[in-house]
Order: structure tokens, then C-alpha cells, then sequence
């Protein structure tokens, strides 16, 4: 896995099929959305995820060799780290978030009115369930099944560019020049619904949508470096796949506790995909990029 041989054909192949395809079903998820089908349109994008790895197979290459059987003897430590590590690396990006805009903590429900609907929230009423019930919830889950659950959607991404693409460029440029650019392809893969719908930052914000699409490379630079790091230790594709489900599951919860409108703010937080809650990603990112070798 480490020592892996740069390919450059074969590597082009897949660069060209995995961002053919999902800037294809990108499209066609943004006319979804336009058209009032937004429901369809998160389904699709959530198999997008498998994108990655089908462009590992069309573009000739193979999926051997990635770590498939879990072997967890020795490297539970690593296991740990890849379910707790994102949640508490996402509460301290909301705190510090918070303290910068306290102004912004909400507990009243307005995330979730913005997101689905006041219909939504009055059954949940209805049934004895407060918001703040809702959330705790969240959390719970944030930390005991949602990883497991999201690393089934996750490992598509992850066999395609931890499994493939990074030990491919790592090999090409050098770890760190490597683990760089894997990060900012990673993150140019998602800029065609970030322009189009506003995905993740919305379409209210100073630089739209120059700005949102280079922020979210700073974010993907960063957590591929930490699914990297884990792989590397463990060897077993799994894990970074657990990582990434982590991710996805506690990013919503400092949203979930923001009112829904913060306008230009959002580029800096409270999820880990804006700057200043992404710090505690992005320092831990920069750490094992400096103590790894070129």
C-alpha cells in the first residue's frame, strides 16, 4: 500500500471517470434542487460517494491491496481515534466559533425550521420531544452508530482516493507535495454543487462562489491528511472510511445549535468545513504533514 508505483495512465484514467461522473450526477442534482426535489437530490449525492471507487475499476486499475479485511491487533488506539477524534475536533471548532459569535448559538430550533419545515418541528413538539432533546439525540448518535453507519457511504470515497489516488501522487511528488494536492483535487471534485446550489455554504456570502469552493479545499486538504495519517497506520481501508463517516455525522450537530442564517459568517463556521471552526482540524493536519517526511 505504501509503496505503491506512480502509474500516470492509469491515474489520468481515473481522475477523468471519477470527475466525469460526479460532476454529471452534480448536475443533475442541481437541477433537482431547483426544481423543488432536493430529498432525490440528497439520495443522489449520497451515492456519489461510491464514485470514487467505480472510476478505481473503469479506469483499469484494481482495488486489492487496500486493506479490505480489518485487522485491528495493535491499532484499536487508531480505531478510537478515527469514531471520537472528529467530534471532539468539532467541538472545539464550535466553541471557539461561538465565542466569536455568541450571538449566533441558538437552541430554539431555527436550524431545523430552515432545514425541513415548521411542520417538522411541531410534531416533534407534539410528541414531547423539545429541541434540546433532539439535539442530545444527535450527539449520542454522533458518537455511538452514526460513524459505522456513514462509513458504508464513506468508503466509496475513501478506496478511490486514500486507496488509489493518494499513494499515487505520494509516489509521483513526495508525501507532503502529495497529500497537498490529493487534498485540493478531493476538494474540486465537490465545486460544481457548491457553485451551482450553494452546497454546504449556501449562496449568501462575500465571494460567492469563488471563495466557498477554495475554503472547501482547505477543509478536504486537511481532513485527507488526518484519513491518510490513519490509513497509513492501520493499513486497513476501514478506518479513514470511519474517520470520514465521523466527520459527516458531527458536522451537523454545530449547526444544529447556529441560527440559520449567519450570512458571510458561515465561511468561518461553526461546522469544521469553515475556517475558523476548522482550526482544531487544521492544526492537527498541518502537525502530521510537518513530522512526515517529503
Amino acid at each position: 500500500m505504501n509503496n505503491a508505483v506512480f502509474n500516470k495512465k492509469g491515474t489520468i484514467k481515473y481522475l477523468l471517470w471519477t470527475f466525469l461522473i460526479a460532476w454529471a450526477i452534480q448536475v443533475a442534482v442541481s437541477v433537482l434542487y431547483r426544481n423543488g426535489l432536493a430529498v432525490f437530490g440528497q439520495l443522489i449525492m449520497a451515492v456519489m460517494m461510491f464514485v470514487p471507487l467505480l472510476g478505481v475499476l473503469l479506469s483499469g486499475n484494481t482495488l486489492s491491496g487496500m486493506g479490505w479485511k480489518p485487522r485491528f491487533k495493535g491499532k484499536v488506539k487508531f480505531l478510537l481515534a478515527a469514531w471520537f477524534l472528529p467530534a471532539i475536533l468539532t467541538v472545539i471548532g464550535a466553541v471557539i466559533y461561538f465565542i466569536v459569535f455568541p450571538g449566533h448559538f441558538d437552541m430554539s430550533g431555527g436550524y431545523l425550521l430552515a432545514a425541513v419545515g415548521p411542520e417538522a418541528l411541531e410534531q416533534m413538539e407534539a410528541q414531547g420531544f423539545t429541541y434540546p432533546l433532539y439535539v442530545l439525540v444527535s450527539v449520542v448518535s454522533c458518537l455511538t452508530y452514526a460513524p459505522l453507519i456513514n462509513m458504508v457511504l464513506a468508503v466509496g470515497e475513501e478506496a478511490g482516493w486514500r486507496g488509489f489516488l493518494y499513494p499515487q501522487l505520494k509516489a509521483k511528488f513526495g508525501k507532503r507535495k502529495g497529500l497537498m494536492i490529493g487534498g485540493v483535487i478531493w476538494g474540486i471534485w465537490h465545486w460544481p454543487v457548491i457553485w451551482l446550489i450553494g452546497y454546504e455554504y449556501g449562496t449568501d456570502y462575500v465571494g460567492f462562489p469563488i471563495v466557498g469552493m477554495l475554503i472547501f479545499c482547505i477543509f478536504t486538504t486537511a481532513a485527507g491528511i488526518l484519513c491518510d495519517w490513519l490509513y497509513e497506520k492501520t493499513e486497513c481501508i476501514w478506518v479513514p472510511s470511519v474517520f470520514h463517516g465521523a466527520i459527516n455525522a458531527a458536522g451537523t450537530i454545530p449547526l444544529a445549535v447556529c441560527t440559520a442564517n449567519t450570512g458571510s459568517a458561515v465561511l468561518l463556521g461553526p461546522a469544521p468545513i469553515g475556517v475558523l471552526a476548522g482550526l482544531p482540524l487544521i492544526i492537527c493536519a498541518v502537525i502530521l504533514l510537518l513530522r512526515s517526511t517529503k
